[in-house]
């Protein structure tokens, strides 16, 4: 690995980080905004430095902001294979930020209503618990990876962005 990618792997660690830590109220619980996210489709465009550093930025995170080991290792995984999509279908960039958002819904879901636990009616459905949890943690993630991070990811593959990227040794994965 090249220092260029070294440095924005911990780059993207920290900023990842620091925004779950610093929106802490929002990027936690049952109904959480995890803005933080908006970071996982860089992936496209960067490959394994923001697949690391968005894996690693959510284990520094959830640690941070302690529920318990299931979140702290679990939720990197959910980020990890996330991410690891986003990059694997980058030629469609928008699918792969709404394919990517999917594991991580469930993953995060799966296991977050043992914190949270409460029933709500969804679109008119009775879902037990669980269920309520992935559908709600599923939402949010759509619309932090999809919606922002799409954005995101739209503006930084500019020529104009990525060709200074390019000049200062970065690796960009771009068609």
């Amino acid at each position: 690995m090249k220092t260029s990618e070294i440095s924005l792997t911990i780059l993207l660690t920290s900023l990842y980080a620091v925004l779950v830590i610093v929106l802490a109220p929002i990027s936690y619980g049952p109904i959480q905004l995890r803005v933080a996210d908006c970071l996982i489709p860089l992936a496209a465009l960067f490959g394994w430095p923001a697949i690391a550093g968005v894996t690693l930025g959510c284990f520094l995170g959830n640690a941070y902001c302690w529920l318990g080991p299931q979140d702290v290792i679990l939720g990197p995984i959910a980020n990890l294979v996330g991410a690891y999509i986003i990059f694997r279908l980058r030629k469609r960039p928008f699918t792969a930020s709404v394919a990517g958002s999917l594991p991580i819904g469930i993953i995060v879901g799966g296991y977050l209503w043992l914190f949270f636990g409460f029933e709500a009616d969804m679109l008119g459905l009775q879902l037990p618990v669980w269920g309520t949890m992935i559908v709600s943690i599923t939402i949010s993630t759509l619309i932090a990876v999809a919606g922002i991070g799409y954005g995101l990811l739209r503006t930084l593959s500019s020529s104009s962005i990525v060709n200074a990227l390019k000049s200062r040794g970065l690796k960009i994965y771009q068609d």
